[in-house]
């Protein structure tokens, strides 16, 4: 008569054993987990100390937060997929990826700008909390300004990439070299023609928050109003307004040049005839104003201005690029 299995010792002995390999096994199978989650917990802090630097560094560079985040997501998609354990600062290496990813993007935007409907303006982010960083001197809070990106956008994508490093984050030429694969000496001439060309118009935006908010109180009463004498001795006489609306809302196509045309087109567009909600919002760190008119579409609005005169306004209704929610 066949022995019965459980009655083998040989087969209880197999058995054990069976037992014994499967309980080493996952206990080595849960070991690796926990170094697998380990590591997965330890890479996304990493991401997560540092995602205010990368998305303001990424943000000064494009001078879109859609295409920021964007270009975070697949610099963390890189990071995860990198040898971390040969990356002795984590910092330097994320910015150098989101430095690049960034050029990229601003080589193909320029061939894709050609098919914008009217000017292309940044995208106004609000910054009351302030979602970027470093914010901690006046120069680093500028650089963040609707006026200083819109000059940004007349540099190639190497200057401004060394300008950015440099001004807002204050990192040496042969740490921009590593990242850009420049020499130092290279890194510091694009700097000396990034600040060239900026220079140009940099003294066109030279008031502070206080004056802005001065002038940006004086010029919606004066629109609400409908006084063009007022609106008209608030602006420069050479100032630009620059209106974006990416051919999903109304706006002008060309910049409107001079102090009386700027005016008649601001009083014509927001007078009393034509009755807006005005919400007072801090964008770019500077003073601002989201406007709704009753057709439902809205804009938001920065200027800028120097010698206590109104130099430049800065109208985005692209609702892309309108991230925050009317109310």
């Amino acid at each position: 008569m066949e022995q019965a299995r459980g009655d083998d010792p040989e087969a209880a002995s197999d058995g054990g054993m069976n037992v014994v390999g499967a309980a080493e096994a996952g206990a080595e199978s849960a070991s690796v987990t926990r170094v697998v989650n380990a590591d997965a917990v330890a890479s996304a802090g990493a991401l997560d100390a540092h995602r205010p630097m990368l998305l303001g560094l990424a943000y000064r560079l494009l001078g879109s937060r859609h295409d920021a985040e964007d270009v975070l997501q697949e610099a963390y998609l890189r990071w995860f997929g990198a040898n971390r354990a040969a990356v002795a600062e984590p910092r330097r290496y994320l910015s150098r990826v989101v430095t690049r990813l960034a050029m990229d993007r601003l080589r193909a935007r320029q061939a894709a700008r050609e098919t914008y409907v009217g000017p292309w303006l940044p995208e106004p982010v609000p910054t009351d909390p302030p979602p970027f960083s470093p914010l901690d001197r006046a120069e680093q809070r500028d650089s963040l300004a609707i006026a200083l990106l819109h000059v940004l956008e007349r540099l190639t994508p190497p200057q401004r990439a060394v300008y950015v490093l440099h001004a807002a984050f204050e990192l040496p030429y042969a740490e921009i070299g590593e990242i850009l694969d420049r020499s130092a000496a290279d890194c510091r001439q694009l700097q000396h023609r990034a600040e060239a060309r900026i220079r140009q118009d940099r003294r066109r935006f030279t008031a502070g928050p206080a004056e802005q908010e001065r002038l940006l109180d004086a010029f919606l009463a004066a629109a609400r109003d409908g006084d063009l004498a007022a609106l008209t001795g608030l602006v420069a006489q050479d100032a630009i307004a620059w209106t974006d609306g990416g051919g999903r809302v109304r706006a002008a196509r060309n910049p409107i040049v001079g102090a009386d045309r700027v005016a008649r087109f601001v009083a014509g567009v927001y007078g009393p005839r034509r009755p807006v909600t005005v919400r007072r919002m801090e964008f770019n760190g500077q003073p601002g104003a989201l406007i709704g008119k009753p057709v439902g579409t809205f804009y938001a609005l920065t200027l800028a201005a120097a010698a206590g005169r109104i130099t430049g306004l800065y109208l985005v209704g692209n609702p892309e690029k309108l991230p925050v929610p009317p109310g």
